[in-house]
């Protein structure tokens, strides 16, 4: 048995299975046994045509994608660092959700054609139980990195498969999804599995350090050096002393299990204080602290306080509890020096507790949804829930049923058990609908009626249902010209147009410098990561077509470009088709510029970088990539 091969092996082994309907652990190990055991008690049929098999709707995988919309974002940049490492390879990068449906995929041209004819792209799933043995349904089951090569795959279908697959959990060890490399089985290679492990890794660390940057947090490592490496354990403390957070490596170093946080003290962990860690931090900065534990080995820590001040440990719960009014909400996060968006911010506050609809209007990207969830986490239904329809995105033939939901059996191909809808769904709290300007007009009429009533009428009878929610439609498009030519109804306009909103584009705002540093601190908080002055000085020159969207894009991959102990985003850290456009269009601006316009343009650099370091000449020296001494030069220049 030794001298056969792998493939040889796992032949066998699929010939017992099918003979004695028990997988052999002996020939392939517990692991794939198991894995194939579940598979045939699922009823799967190792031949099953693929298309037989489970596949969401377009509806059903947007609405699967706003559910996981923090997932998505933190995993974007990892899924462009896989792809540059896997580039022209034969390879597909693909993101799923702890259900195993897909929810994003890159990867080269060629194999993603090739993988589609087995559903291995968005909207399908890949749950064990739908697909069989498979790395991203058995890594969901194991809760675990996972390999499956070739004929390891259950049904025979997608033999041609080589697949490594890493779970992706939250600081609380929720399993949130799994991220998966997955291509042709004859260019398997070794060095995939601790590839997607390490991007998985990557993934963890940025969510963590998104839902902690209020709290404590220690980085730690038995190896000084291992701090701030991807073997580092990070654990977040709350404001009295308890361990609220952990991503899995930390949890291993200190022995814990998810169920433990939460229900720990630091003190009880590393054997000292919290205001022994917050006086070493004050006094010693990052420079790590070694710690003995008791019968354990002894680590070095890290401690890393919040932006806001920590001060020492709260004493009683009535001071520990914040005063909400004295904190920013969501749309003063969006108010960063730009007039237009200043005054847009204002007029939504003055209709945020009053039953009047907001109509935003914006080019594509300019962030109208972003401002629509601002609008609802700064309003009296904050908490409640936040439902986003793309109305340019649902089927014709589906958007019907999408929007008022359905009675069980009410059409061929409904699900058993009917649908509420998604006007239903966002009963209590804030309906966002995106491009209503590309709603059939058939379906406009019933959308107005249901705004008059607030009563949901399902398809297919039943009884009518009442509905209460605020209500923000977005469009790119003029609704106006529209009604003009009759492809939107007018009575439908006034009575989504209570108070109309416009979001400037990228290239028109006049707080692009703080944006893009406030961007940056979001997706590498504490990190103070900022673009080279050559980089800055093409981003301000750009026309941005996509908008923030565009911008919050190419930011968040170059963050995930910068090597360790990088905080400088340079040329090579940007997408490459980014950095042709940008560099084309500086170019062009170079030949026909005259040398008095280009010193205009380095003092308006100048200039601007001082105001968005609110006038601190050593933060805006550094920004530049000058020494403070030669910025107080230039300023004698420009300001004599």
């Amino acid at each position: 048995m030794a001298s056969l091969q792998r493939s040889d092996v796992v032949a066998l082994a699929r010939r017992r299975l099918l003979e004695a309907g028990q997988a052999p652990a002996d020939l392939i190990g517990s692991v794939l046994a198991d894995s194939w055991q579940r598979s045939l008690a699922a009823g799967l049929d190792p031949l099953a045509v693929v298309a037989e098999l489970p596949h969401a709707t377009s509806a059903e995988l947007a609405r699967a994608r706003d559910r996981q919309r923090e997932l998505i974002d933190h995993a974007l940049p990892a899924l462009a660092y896989l792809h540059a490492q896997t580039r022209d390879t034969g390879s597909v990068i693909l993101l799923a959700n702890a259900e195993g449906m897909l929810l994003q995929a890159c990867g080269d041209a060629e194999f993603l054609d090739r993988a589609a004819r087995v559903h291995l792209a968005p909207g399908a799933s890949w749950h064990e139980a739908h697909r069989g043995t498979n790395a991203v349904g058995t890594a969901l089951a194991m809760r675990g990195p996972s390999v499956v090569t070739g004929g390891e795959h259950y049904l025979d279908c997608n033999g041609f498969l080589t697949c490594a697959a890493a779970p992706i959990s939250d600081s609380r060890g929720e399993l949130l999804g799994v991220l998966d490399i997955s291509g042709d089985h004859r260019s398997c290679h070794p060095h995939t599995f601790g590839l997607v492990r390490a991007a998985a890794q990557m993934v963890e660390n940025r969510l963590f350090n998104s839902r902690h940057g209020g709290d404590i947090r220690l980085r730690f490592h038995p190896l000084a050096e291992g701090i701030g490496t991807l073997a580092e354990g990070v654990v977040a403390i709350s404001r009295d002393g308890w361990v609220v957070g952990a991503n899995p490596a930390g949890l291993a170093l200190l022995g814990l299990v998810s169920a433990d946080l939460g229900r720990v003290r630091v003190d009880k962990l590393l054997a000292t204080r919290l205001d022994v860690l917050i006086d070493w931090h004050a006094r010693r900065g990052d420079e790590p602290l070694f710690l003995v534990r008791r019968a354990h080995a002894g680590l070095f820590v890290r401690v890393e306080m919040s932006r806001q001040p920590v001060g020492l440990p709260v004493r009683t719960a009535a001071a520990a509890t914040p005063n909400r009014a004295a904190m920013p909400d969501a749309l003063a996060a969006l108010d960063t020096g730009d007039e237009r968006m200043a005054a847009a911010i204002a007029k939504a506050r003055r209709v945020l507790c009053k039953d009047i609809p907001l109509l935003v209007q914006g080019e594509s990207g300019a962030g109208k949804e972003l401002f629509a969830k601002a609008v609802h986490r700064s309003g009296p239904r904050e908490g409640k829930p936040f439902v986003a329809v793309n109305c340019s995105a649902l089927p014709q033939d589906l958007i019907e049923a999408e929007l008022f939901g359905y009675v069980p059996g009410a059409f061929t191909g409904a699900k058993r058990d009917g649908s509420p809808g998604r006007l239903r769904e966002a009963d209590g709290g804030t309906l966002f609908l995106d491009e209503i300007g590309d709603m059939p007009l058939a379906l406009q009429s019933r959308l107005l009626r249901v705004l008059q009533e607030r009563v949901v009428q399902p398809l297919g009878g039943g009884k009518a249902v009442k509905v209460d929610f605020a209500l923000v439609c977005a469009t790119h498009r003029q609704l106006r010209d529209l009604v003009a030519r009759g492809e939107f109804r007018a009575d439908l306009y006034y009575r989504i147009n209570g108070l109309t909103l416009v979001l400037p584009p990228l290239r028109e705002r006049r707080d692009f410098n703080r944006l893009i540093a406030s961007l940056l601190d979001e997706f590498e908080p504490g990190r103070n990561v900022v673009p080279s002055p050559s980089v800055m000085r093409a981003f301000s020159t750009h026309h941005w077509p996509g908008n923030l969207r565009q911008l919050s894009n190419a930011l968040r991959t170059a963050c995930a470009m910068l090597d360790e102990g990088e905080t400088r985003i340079e040329w090579r850290h940007l997408p490459e088709d980014l950095v042709e456009e940008m560099q084309e269009r500086l170019n062009g601006t170079a030949s026909r510029a005259q040398p008095e316009n280009l010193q205009t343009q380095a003092e308006q650099t100048i200039l601007k970088t001082l105001d968005a370091a609110g006038g601190n000449m050593a933060e805006a020296a550094r920004r530049l990539g000058i020494s403070r001494n030669t910025l107080y030069r230039k300023l004698g220049r420009i300001r004599p």
